[in-house]
């Protein structure tokens, strides 16, 4: 069983890089990636973990991508030489993700609630997190104003609600190229969220394909089985590897498990071993400069 999209406290998730391999771990797991959202500074800690067992740890990232009509997320799988444009990139992602939580405090204040940048940086930045959305859910909860993660964004940080503001993220051809630069892969995580129509989409996954996508996560919880098994199909007729995770993040999504995607599936060692990209790169190290946050 192996999983190849999770989430630690380094970026939206509740366990520590190193906590998160050891769940793994006992969750019998082979082969684990951690792709937080825009940072790599949690790989270090999990592969020093990682190392110290026969998990194999698979060094990762999850990109935002600017898309409009709805969510576009990037995967980047086997980051194991990031260089300097990759790492510029990042910086970038880190200054657009603090203006858009300055935005989201301005709004919370214009509804009298009584919270300032500082009080988030205080309660999150010193556990080195890349603040986002989930964050504010549960500043939310402390204050009272909802009971949990659930009632925050179906009333207030979600689209269309008064908290909500837009991510910008990175461009498609430009993601890829630092991805792939840093030796990685480029893979499009859970295509349902674009909301293309099937019509749309292999059209679009084809022209993702043409700018240089390597593959495309056809399991994710979030979807149902008979739409991943269409996923993965067509994947395969695009030539793209097919990718399977769980986008664990922990106690803020307990539904989702280490290991577990779409229809409570066990995400079989067979989905890693069929990518040989990755399969080339057992012996790589990541370069330990490259990783400063």
């Amino acid at each position: 069983m192996i999983d190849l999209h999770t989430h630690s406290s380094a970026s939206d998730g509740t366990l520590s890089p190193a906590q998160l391999v050891e769940n793994a771990l006992q969750q019998g797991l082979s082969a684990l990636a951690l792709t937080d959202h825009d940072t790599i500074a949690g790989l270090d800690e999990a592969k020093q973990e990682a190392e110290k067992s026969a998990l194999r740890f698979i060094p990762g990232i999850e990109i935002e991508i600017t898309w409009e009509p709805g969510e576009f997320h990037l995967l980047g799988l086997g980051i194991y030489q990031p260089r300097a444009a990759f790492l510029e990139a990042l910086a970038e992602l880190a200054h657009l993700r603090e203006m858009r939580n300055r935005k989201i405090i301005q709004r919370m204040q214009e509804w009298s609630i009584p919270v300032t940048y500082e009080d988030i940086l205080s309660l999150f930045r010193s556990s080195g997190k890349s603040i986002g959305r989930p964050h504010f859910a549960s500043l939310l909860i402390k204050l009272g104003v909802v009971k949990n993660q659930e009632q925050a964004f179906s009333q207030y940080l979600g689209r269309g609600r008064p908290f909500y503001v837009p991510k910008e993220g990175m461009e498609f051809r430009r993601a890829v190229q630092v991805i792939q630069d840093a030796g990685g892969i480029a893979v499009l995580a859970h295509p349902m969220s674009l909301y293309v129509a099937w019509g749309h989409l292999p059209a679009l996954v084809k022209a993702l394909k043409e700018q240089g996508l390597n593959g495309i996560e056809a399991w994710h919880p979030t979807a149902k089985v008979r739409s991943c098994k269409r996923l993965e199909e067509l994947g395969k007729s695009l030539g793209l590897c097919i990718t399977a995770g769980s986008d664990f993040h922990g106690e803020t999504r307990p539904e989702r498990k280490l290991g577990i995607t779409a229809g409570n599936i066990k995400i079989d060692d067979a989905i890693l071993a069929a990518i040989p990209a990755l399969e080339g790169l057992r012996s790589r190290a990541i370069t330990p400069k490259s990783l400063a946050s």
